[in-house]
């Protein structure tokens, strides 16, 4: 009897570790994304926050909202100008991801990542939609507050939605795929060579994005071939290194965000992001449903040659415990197809059946 406590307090005390790390998680990504805000010093072009809380509960599901919230408010309480309005802020980031993970589970959102569907999903429920709440609610919050004019909501309220939305389309990927990555088995050295040529080419375009000369198209390259050859696996840190070269380049006002005002920089910038996200989600989703078509070709067409080399041999192979057929061997199979034309039943039929078709 003494057992059940025990137990309990044991999924208790996991249970407060998880809240504990993701809201250590969401508090550190909030001071790297604070490094570059644009607006009250709270409002940055990428919030890697929401991607961090959308895909905790992918990962863990919805009973770690605590965590969300409690990194929230130790984020905003040093920059909010009063407690209600903390606490309204920290409301909205809360429930925005919520929804996200509400909208992406009714869709039947699979965390692989591996189909067009799951892509499109991510992009337009996870992100841009359930996104409005916190970027609704934090520059509804700030205007009602008296820290910022009613004609400052929207170019606010811009900022705040595309900032949260691309944490989602270029952080949660890549959480998603950490989550389940593993040692390749199989591996060529020519596969490894080609990832750290793919790593260090992504270096070499974030140092000429930095510079003076607009080259940030350099990137959607290598965003195609890291969708073709690794899929998610490579396309996605490849979105976020690219967006966030882009993001350097904006703070500093280099390259094609040289010369122009914030609201034109913001668009640029976002259009850029958003474009690298959707290129990495999508072209490695295509790529992924093209492998698992082929693959389903190859096991159905193994199968239709254990059936031939069966058909060939009359049927008279080993029988599983369910009653059919065992798969003849890989000799049997090209036995069997190497020949068509051979007589069936096969002489020698000691059955007593006739040997007549």
């Amino acid at each position: 009897m003494a057992v059940v406590p025990h137990e309990r307090l044991g999924h208790a005390g996991l249970a407060v570790l998880e809240i504990c790390v993701i809201a250590g998680l969401y508090f550190g990504a909030a001071k790297v994304g604070l490094l570059q805000q644009l607006v009250r010093g709270q409002v940055t072009p990428l919030w890697p926050p929401s991607g961090i809380a959308v895909a905790s509960l992918l990962l863990r599901g919805p009973r770690v909202w605590p965590g969300i919230a409690l990194g929230a408010f130790l984020v905003n309480f040093p920059l909010g100008p009063s407690l209600p309005a903390v606490l309204a802020i920290v409301a909205g980031n809360t429930l925005a991801p919520l929804c996200s993970y509400g909208l992406l589970y009714r869709s039947g959102f699979r965390k692989e990542l591996d189909s067009f569907r799951d892509a499109l999903a991510l992009i337009f429920l996870g992100a841009f939609t359930g996104m409005l709440v916190s970027a609704t609610v934090g520059t509804g919050t700030l205007v009602l507050s008296g820290v910022l004019t009613s004609d400052d909501f929207w170019p606010t309220w811009s900022v705040w939605w595309t900032g949260d939305a691309m944490g989602v389309l270029v952080v949660t990927p890549v959480l998603l795929v950490l989550s389940s990555a593993r040692r390749p088995r199989e591996a060529t050295s020519s596969r490894w060579v080609e990832g750290l040529l793919l790593v260090a080419a992504t270096a070499l375009i974030g140092f000429i994005d930095a510079g003076p000369t607009p080259l940030l198209f350099l990137g959607f390259p290598l965003l195609v071939w890291a969708a073709f050859r690794f899929q998610l696996a490579g396309a996605a840190p490849c979105a976020l290194a690219v967006s966030t070269f882009a993001i350097i380049a904006a703070g500093r006002h280099s390259g094609p965000f040289a010369g122009h005002d914030l609201l034109t920089s913001m668009i640029t910038l976002q259009a850029f992001n958003g474009s690298a996200a959707l290129t990495a989600l999508l072209l490695s989703a295509v790529v992924s449903e093209r492998n698992t078509t082929q693959r389903e070709i190859a096991l159905a067409c193994h199968q239709l040659a254990g059936m031939a080399a069966r058909i060939a041999t009359g049927g008279h192979g080993p029988m599983r415990p369910d009653g059919e057929s065992e798969s003849p061997t890989e000799a049997d199979t090209e036995k069997a197809i190497s020949s068509p034309l051979r007589r069936w039943p096969p002489t020698g039929n000691k059955a007593g059946r006739d040997d007549r078709i």
